[in-house]
């Protein structure tokens, strides 16, 4: 599943490509693609609205990218996307025909096209009027971003708590973002095992962690996300940070730091490896 590096890459190149562009035309071709409920716009009303408005801007949250629009019948409206395990949003010239597994596709004025493709099709796309981002329990839910939250702040999370380290990390109503890979691969840095509980683990050893979580997401951003199987960025183009990887999908290989051969575990339902050796 992308995680914050991936999604905040996708997201700083739809804000590039998207900014000031109107759209014009909605084709919705896989219905469940479209979520609704309480809060949301109707499929009805997101045919109608959509089309016509203006893109404000592009960001994230967690591992949510949102779309914020304005539009005739509304100042301003949000469109969340959620990719889950293979979903994909790029930018496509003009003429672009939908491909297989398309699910939703908005039509720029100038030509281009924003697709929104899943092969699994768990992924969505939620429109909600203003204030629906404030009722929508999820995002009212997500925990602090771990490249704003201070080193200190980061270690007042730990405090009290008896669940292990990476649990907590992969908890989203804890820290918003961090997945899998990026779990691994900054406890591996800080040298902090997996599966230790949080009360274990001194608070300098936690601001180390935070320091570490934080280098690691950046460099992954610099490199433009991890690729393992469907992960593209807004232009197609796939990410590099897998080539960096100290421990993620490496089970049984040498520890880059002493060779010590991986160990693989489960935390929290998750494959998770690290070092037997450099990680206490």
């Amino acid at each position: 599943m992308p995680e914050l590096p991936e999604v905040e890459t996708i997201a700083r190149g739809l804000a590039l490509d998207l900014t000031e562009a109107t759209i014009c035309g909605v084709r919705l071709l896989e219905p469940g693609s479209l979520s609704t409920g309480p809060g949301t716009l109707t499929r009805e009303a997101f045919l109608a609205e959509v089309p016509g408005s203006r893109v404000l801007g592009v960001r994230r949250r967690a591992k949510v990218l949102l779309l914020d629009l304005s539009s005739a019948g509304w100042s301003l409206l949000h469109l969340a996307f959620h990719l889950r395990m293979t979903g994909r949003l790029t930018m496509e010239p003009p003429g672009t025909d939908p491909r297989p597994h398309t699910r939703l596709v908005f039509d720029l004025t100038d030509g281009r096209h924003l697709f929104f493709a899943d092969v699994r099709k768990f992924g969505w796309c939620r429109a909600m009027p203003p204030e629906g981002l404030a009722h929508w329990m999820f995002w009212t839910s997500l925990g602090p971003e771990p490249l704003e939250i201070s080193a200190d702040g980061f270690a007042d999370l730990f405090q009290g708590r008896r669940g292990r380290v990476k649990a907590l990390l992969l908890n989203q109503k804890f820290i918003a973002g961090i997945g899998n890979i990026y779990a691994d691969e900054s406890l591996f840095r800080a040298g902090i095992r997996p599966d230790a509980t949080a009360v274990s683990v001194s608070r300098a050893r936690l601001k180390r962690l935070h320091g570490q979580l934080v280098e690691v997401l950046r460099e992954a951003i610099a490199a433009n996300g991890s690729s393992i199987s469907d992960y593209v960025n807004a232009r197609g183009d796939a990410g590099a940070f897998q080539n960096d990887f100290r421990v993620y999908g490496r089970a049984g290989l040498a520890c880059r730091n002493c060779q010590t051969p991986l160990a693989k575990g489960t935390v929290a339902g998750r494959t998770t490896v690290f070092c037997p050796k450099c990680q206490r």
